[in-house]
């Protein structure tokens, strides 16, 4: 069964080079065994997949989903404010000086997802398989993995950034403003990461639970968190950033009622996410597409 997976990741990872179109209909068959509509897509990760080959051509795209220069457009929208500490910003990582840094920091690469290297302990971290991972990432053509094209032209760099925790040491809640035409409609809360069991909850703008996910268990059960301090402010944040998007995801970290400005997504998942389910449609529904 593995080698089987691995074959047709190999032929999905192939065809991505010689027809986009042809690989996202493959991927999307594979993951959910139907064919993807492209003519009149009626669910949210459809009509993702529409907007990669209609919309991320214009370089907007490009410059949000870079995780350094996505920076321009947050100070450019007023929310400058929300930025996390930029300690440097390289080439190769032999340009990064290990010493230079403090004991706890953020490595990762801008063109693309998961590219992280979370650092707590700088006297235990092993520089030179650090340096062969960033290597070993900046080689990468994320945008071909599965297709996502508003990663192509990307200039590739390494950041460093300030670490990020909360009072017990672990990472923040982060909050997942999911925007249409401009508006956010609904926000997804993942609590739980540092213990490795992560729930994901999904709010109106109201606060008031959608039954997507693990919500369901919070409806179940009648027991809803509060609307955490801070969460107006980041609502006010996601609408401004959202405001030349027919859709992104704008996602924060709230630590002790700070908002962090953690990045824009445009396909989440890569239009791909099974989880979704009732999502899938409700949220589909909110995404009004350009098609003549």
């Amino acid at each position: 069964m593995k080698m089987i997976k691995h074959t047709v990741k190999s032929a999905l990872k192939i065809s991505a080079n010689i027809s986009p179109k042809l690989s996202a209909k493959a991927h999307y068959y594979f993951k959910f065994k139907k064919k993807l509509n492209l003519t009149n897509p009626t669910r949210f990760n459809e009509k993702i997949q529409w907007l990669k080959f209609n919309e991320f051509s214009n370089d907007i795209y490009t410059l949000c989903a870079d995780k350094y220069k996505v920076r321009e457009y947050v100070i450019a929208k007023g929310c400058g404010e929300t930025l996390n500490e930029l300690y440097g910003v390289y080439d190769s990582p032999q340009e990064i000086n290990y010493a230079a840094l403090p004991e706890k920091f953020a490595l990762k690469c801008n063109h693309g997802a998961g590219y992280n290297i979370i650092c707590n302990d700088k006297s235990s971290l092993d520089i030179k398989n650090t340096n062969l991972q960033l290597e070993k990432w900046l080689r990468q053509d994320f945008s071909s993995l599965f297709i996502e094209p508003q990663y192509k032209k990307i200039e590739r760099k390494i950041l460093c950034e300030k670490y990020i925790e909360n009072e017990r040491g672990g990472f923040p809640d982060d909050y997942k403003f999911y925007c249409f035409n401009g508006k956010p409609y609904a926000v997804m809360v993942c609590i739980g990461r540092e213990k490795g069991t992560p729930k994901f909850y999904y709010f109106d703008m109201d606060w008031q639970p959608l039954p997507f996910e693990d919500t369901l268990e919070l409806i179940n059960n009648n027991q809803y968190p509060e609307m955490p301090d801070g969460f107006k402010e980041m609502k006010g944040y996601a609408m401004k950033l959202a405001s030349d998007f027919k859709f992104v995801r704008a996602d924060f970290y709230l630590l002790n009622g700070k908002v962090i400005f953690g990045e824009l997504t445009f396909t989440p998942a890569a239009g791909l996410d099974v989880t979704l389910q009732e999502a899938d449609v409700v949220l589909g529904s909110q995404l009004r597409l350009d098609i003549g």
